[in-house]
């Protein structure tokens, strides 16, 4: 089906997420052996890199091989994930314990302008990942645009109503996965980190870079985030995955906070000009087809006794370590 003829209505009768449940007999978490990542960029790695770490035999899988430091050293096996062959072939050579989904394109931007590639690529590749699990456990990494950004933060009971592209490609492969019954989905909002490498970074590291070389930046001061560290990204993740939990969990910093203020800070921290930052309305920027509210929260994980000692961190605080 052409992400173009998706429609409003469709989504405007979607049911509420899947509810968070646990697996009957499934055993205290534990790293599984061998794990399955379809994708190679900045959170894929991340992910990987952390498993490596904790002693699990680790995959990367995509069309084009890692460049990113954080995948040195693990082991990589090309896929395209639109092709449902390739991803059987993939899953019987890796034969993994756990699989992990971070694949397709996700710049917002780009995917508003070509819906059809977007949609192809998420949705079209998680139908095909869900046809080769076998009943294996899959973590699907999702996003905060599968809502609309009309409230001011979003909880796991908060029912879906995607506003561009990346949204709704993103919503369809949650589906496509959740209907396996062993998938959880783990939304996260605004992801950042230091990412000194990699063809598009990401906003810290982009204002960073910009307000170092005295450039004046265009920041929307009608939009919204609760950014996550990359880290703590991979933690719940890697956390998560052997579980035995089922369903859709969200995950989001522990403050929402405007770019504007957020790049401010950055211009504090860094001791430039904070009138290089110029607040601009969305429209007519790249963060036009972004929801106003791109911001969550979660209504169970402070219950999971896994994630006690995850809690995410402050992006102002974590902002401040990694520019000092």
């Amino acid at each position: 089906m052409s992400a173009r003829h998706i429609s409003r209505r469709k989504h405007m009768s979607d049911l509420r997420s899947s509810p968070l449940v646990l697996r009957p007999g499934t055993a205290a978490p534990a790293v599984p052996g061998r794990i399955l990542i379809l994708g190679s960029g900045y959170l894929a790695g991340h992910i990987a890199a952390r498993l490596t770490r904790l002693g699990a035999e680790t995959v990367l899988s995509s069309r084009r091989a890692p460049v990113l430091p954080e995948s040195r050293g693990v082991r990589w096996k090309q896929v395209d994930v639109t092709s449902g062959p390739q991803v059987a072939a993939l899953m019987d050579a890796v034969e993994p314990d756990v699989v992990v989904a971070v694949h397709g394109p996700s710049d917002i931007t780009w995917c508003e302008s070509h819906p059809e590639e977007a949609y192809a690529t998420h949705h079209g590749g998680a139908r095909n990942i869900a046809a080769a699990l076998d009943g294996r456990p899959v973590l699907l990494v999702s996003t905060d645009n599968v809502f609309s950004g009309e409230d001011e933060s979003y909880g796991e009971s908060a029912q879906t109503f995607p506003v561009n592209a990346y949204g709704r490609a993103k919503l369809a492969a949650e589906r496509e996965l959740l209907d396996t019954s062993s998938a959880l989905v783990l939304r996260v909002s605004l992801v950042y980190g230091w990412e000194d490498r990699g063809p598009r970074p990401n906003f810290l590291t982009s204002v960073v870079r910009s307000l170092m070389r005295k450039e004046q930046l265009r920041i929307p001061d009608d939009h919204w985030n609760t950014p996550v560290h990359v880290e703590d990204v991979a933690a719940w993740a890697t956390t998560l995955m052997s579980s035995g939990r089922t369903g859709t969990l969200h995950l989001g910093g522990p403050r929402r906070i405007g770019r504007v203020d957020w790049a401010r800070h950055i211009a504090e921290q860094l001791g430039v000009d904070p009138m290089l930052i110029v607040p601009t309305p969305r429209i007519g920027t790249a963060y036009a087809c972004r929801p106003r509210n791109a911001c969550l929260h979660s209504e169970v994980a402070a219950q999971l006794p896994e994630l006690q000692h995850h809690r995410p961190a402050d992006v102002l605080e974590t902002t401040h370590a990694l520019i000092s």
